[in-house]
């Protein structure tokens, strides 16, 4: 019997833990634009290995180079790489430390169109906190993966009990 449980329990831990990866739409409502202080939107926020930074604009109007510290700083764009261009990007935080990113269409990264992000070297918790009003909400369950988790914690419900 504990073992059936802890074998339960792993599963479930497994399956559960991208349910707690946010996905951060990079400047909220604004997006990635001119304008928008992205130092000032990234102050306070978590971001752990698993979530995803998404980028969104209108396509042809900006782009987005995954640089380091030095090209951050100098708004150079890389030769390579190419950018990201398809107006939603989503670049998943598989790795932890610092992140930069930049617009490199015209001197929008000079504008303030640059992104620095410390990603943390743990996944999230497993209580993610409610997002403060005016942030990403995250991830959302839609009402089919709402009711595939209800049948699953039944289903297991009924395996322990068996």
């Amino acid at each position: 019997m504990a073992s059936k449980v802890l074998l339960i329990t792993i599963m479930v831990a497994a399956i559960a833990a991208p349910v707690f990866a946010i996905d951060h739409i990079v400047g909220d409502e604004s997006g990635w634009k001119l304008g928008v202080n992205y130092t000032a939107w990234a102050e306070g926020k978590q971001f752990y290995l698993g979530d995803r930074l998404v980028f969104k604009y209108g396509q042809g109007a900006h782009n987005v180079h995954r640089v380091n510290g030095t090209t951050f700083q100098q708004c150079m764009v890389p030769p390579a790489p190419g950018p990201l261009t398809s107006g939603n990007d989503v670049i998943p935080l598989a790795t932890p430390g610092r992140k930069w990113y930049i617009c490199g269409v015209g001197n929008h990264c000079a504008s303030g169109m640059k992104l620095v992000i410390t990603v943390a070297s743990t996944e999230a918790p497993t209580s993610a906190p409610a997002p403060a009003a005016g942030t990403s909400a995250g991830n959302h369950l839609s009402p089919f993966e709402s009711s595939v988790w209800m049948l699953a914690a039944l289903a297991i419900l009924k395996m322990i009990r068996a």
